[in-house]
């Protein structure tokens, strides 16, 4: 089975790769660069992730990245500001998917775990996931932050994971975010822009991450 996972900077999706490895799982990484609202450090952060993957799964895990950006700003000026991150991570997936399917890849891999932030509610997870008819896999969501850390640290991602990389995660979040988000609502937002577009344009500008701070095409 081959799987493809989204890997952001955080503590939670490096670990949810691994144990997916660890299940005979072959992983292909996938980040979502969402520079200009991340910071330059956080590509460079998520290869150094990757590398330590690749030791501690033995696996050879191709990393890519996919621009994400240009996107969250469409969403943020065509939709509903409080729909932002439901819109994302949707965003994401719908990638993630398109990505799969022209590796090979059966599922797409998450680290979210139930309800540690805002759009990991139940309902936001079924708005997020509704309509996708692809696999996703959540290896941690019935596990708390503790049992997610310790996982981490044995594996030594955690150290890499807690750094600053320059910037806040995120500077594109809106002042409220919705947590109770249903599917018929974000469909009637998502219908504002062209996401088969938006799907597209970050899939056809993939690049591959190399060794542990630089990338190519």
């Amino acid at each position: 089975m081959k799987a493809v996972a989204l890997l952001s900077g955080g503590i939670d999706s490096p670990v949810a790769a691994y144990l997916m490895a660890q299940r005979g799982c072959e992983m292909i990484l996938l980040h979502m660069d969402n520079r200009p609202y991340a910071s330059e450090g956080s590509v460079q952060k998520v290869a150094r992730l990757a590398a330590v993957l690749r030791q501690a799964s033995d696996q050879d895990m191709p990393a890519l990245s996919a621009p994400h950006g240009r996107n969250q700003a469409i969403n943020a000026n065509s939709c509903r500001r409080p729909y932002q991150c439901v819109l994302c991570k949707r965003l994401m997936l719908k990638v993630a998917k398109e990505i799969a399917i022209r590796h090979g890849a059966e599922a797409i891999v998450t680290g979210e775990s139930l309800g540690q932030v805002a759009s990991q509610t139940l309902l936001n997870l079924r708005a997020e996931e509704s309509g996708l008819d692809f696999p996703v896999l959540r290896p941690l969501i019935g596990l708390d932050k503790l049992e997610i850390e310790g996982i981490a640290k044995r594996i030594d991602t955690y150290e890499i994971s807690i750094q600053s990389d320059g910037g806040p995660s995120c500077l594109i979040l809106p002042e409220r975010v919705i947590t109770d988000a249903v599917p018929e609502n974000v469909l009637v937002e998502e219908a504002k822009v062209d996401i088969s577009e938006m799907v597209r344009f970050a899939a056809d500008n993939v690049v591959e991450l190399k060794g542990q701070g630089t990338w190519s095409n």
